[in-house]
């Protein structure tokens, strides 16, 4: 086992948006859970948990449905293998500016996207998605969007591009994905959705080559859903540290202080300013690593309680409702 048994989950609103979408179209729904392995009574608990790899079944299903990688919000459809071709495109590109300006320059033949500009201001530049034209812009597509240009950006430069913040057009949400999602702050009803970052970036070089970018489509999409490993917030390094515990001991948090080079007080008084504390960040990888093994089907749940430190079955039973509102049973199939 390895610490990526505690990779993320995501929350159950994002399999919701799915399945709104679906039935909105007369798709069906019932298959699309079953082949993502998701029960249905999941749905109605709000608490309810998915791993990338099941949100990634349910999004490849999508595709094959709708034969568009927009899922049919786009301004036009974008059929499957889009994405694939204008990857191909801009690896040829000398650095993350060029890069974007050659997409800029696809406008017309991608008319299924929303026109992108880019603008840079001080230190900030801005990716900016014009979605005025999109009926009715649902928080799927505006997410989808803006992450699959961030991962692949991030991807082809070698993993350099941290994002100061991310805009998105729609009200706060109640959603605890974003830190996977984007690692950075977002800030909600904005004007237009945006992706904002160090100016200097742009002049970061494409390190990828074709093989490359063979291996990273093959791992689509689950490659652009998955965790990030790189974020600044405090919480997201801390959670870090604390993954080791599934390994063995738990990190005390002077320890993970120490290793932060700050006072235990401090690292304290700052995950409350971003709203946690080291015990609910335990909290978190321990849900996350039962929600994974539960789906994976490859552990009795005396097995896992027993790994994640419980005294019996039952203590790992009344925990795992705490943070799920359902039994472990509801998560095996």
């Amino acid at each position: 086992m390895t610490s990526d048994d505690a990779g993320y989950t995501l929350p159950i609103q994002r399999v919701r948006a799915i399945v709104e979408l679906a039935q909105a179209r007369g798709w069906d729904v019932a298959g699309m859970l079953g082949e993502a392995g998701i029960s249905p009574e999941l749905l109605a608990e709000g608490r309810s948990r998915v791993t990338v790899e099941q949100a990634a079944r349910m999004v490849q299903r999508l595709w094959r449905i709708t034969d568009d990688e927009l899922f049919g919000l786009g301004l036009h459809p974008m059929p499957r293998g889009t994405f694939r071709l204008v990857c191909f495109a801009l690896l040829g590109a000398p650095d993350v500016g060029a890069a974007i300006r050659r997409f800029i320059g696809f406008r017309t033949s991608l008319p299924g996207f929303p026109p992108l500009t880019l603008t840079v201001t001080g230190d900030e530049a801005r990716l900016v998605y014009d979605i005025t034209a999109v009926h009715r812009p649902v928080g799927l597509i505006i997410d989808t969007m803006l992450t699959v240009t961030h991962r692949f950006l991030d991807w082809a430069a070698g993993g350099r591009i941290l994002l100061l913040r991310v805009e998105v057009s729609y009200p706060p949400s109640d959603l605890d994905d974003y830190e996977l999602i984007f690692g950075a702050p977002v800030v909600f009803s904005a004007p237009a959705p945006a992706l904002v970052l160090d100016a200097s970036v742009l002049a970061a070089p494409l390190v990828r080559d074709e093989a490359d970018l063979l291996a990273f489509l093959s791992n689509a999409p689950s490659a652009v859903i998955g965790r990030r490993n790189r974020s600044v917030s405090l919480s997201a390094r801390v959670r870090r540290h604390l993954e080791r515990g599934l390994l063995g001991r738990w990190p005390r948090i002077d320890e993970i202080a120490a290793d932060l080079a700050m006072s235990p007080q401090t690292l304290r008084r700052k995950l409350r300013e971003e709203h946690t504390s080291p015990s609910e960040i335990r909290e978190q990888i321990l849900r996350d690593a039962a929600v994974a093994s539960l789906v994976r089907g490859e552990e009795t749940v005396t097995a896992l309680s027993r790994r994640l430190g419980f005294s019996e079955p039952s203590a790992f039973s009344r925990a795992f409702r705490r943070w799920t509102g359902s039994p472990p049973g509801s998560y095996q199939h």
